[in-house]
């Protein structure tokens, strides 16, 4: 049994160096527009994405962009040897995740003695590079 268990151990090991990880904290943007930009680079190969985000007009792509860069940076850390992939257009944006952050409240003066609430919203981001699986066509005979 504790042979079996190290095996999946190892397994799992290995699946998770093919994926590489990059967080953003306390972006202070609305979470709401990030995953406008977000949304089109989901499940996009990783090259392909850099090129959608830089020409993108709309402001979250700039951070995006520089967070999908060190993605690619801790993918080639993690895999020296297979930088062949990255040329390839087999890694992709496997998932990519916005989180609501922290919400500064400000006030701000509104007619008749009254305050208004400013909701100052920030978000968090995740990216997880993965590598394209080769998919094998098994012919019926």
């Amino acid at each position: 049994m504790g042979a079996r268990k190290h095996l999946m151990a190892l397994k799992y090991k290995e699946a998770k160096k093919q994926t590489s990880i990059a967080k953003l904290n306390d972006v202070p943007t609305s979470p709401r527009k990030m995953r406008l930009v977000a949304d089109t680079v989901r499940g996009v190969e990783v090259n392909r994405a850099l090129d959608l985000l830089h020409f993108s007009k709309k402001a979250p792509s700039i951070r995006l962009e520089k967070l999908l860069r060190s993605a690619i940076a801790n993918w080639e850390a993690k895999n020296p040897d297979k930088t062949r992939e990255l040329d390839n257009g087999n890694v992709y944006v496997k998932t990519i995740m916005v989180g609501e952050g922290r919400t500064l409240k400000r006030i701000r003066p509104c007619p008749q003695g009254r305050a208004g609430r400013i909701r100052k919203r920030s978000n968090h981001v995740t990216v997880v590079l993965d590598v394209k699986q080769p998919t094998t066509v098994e012919e019926n005979k």
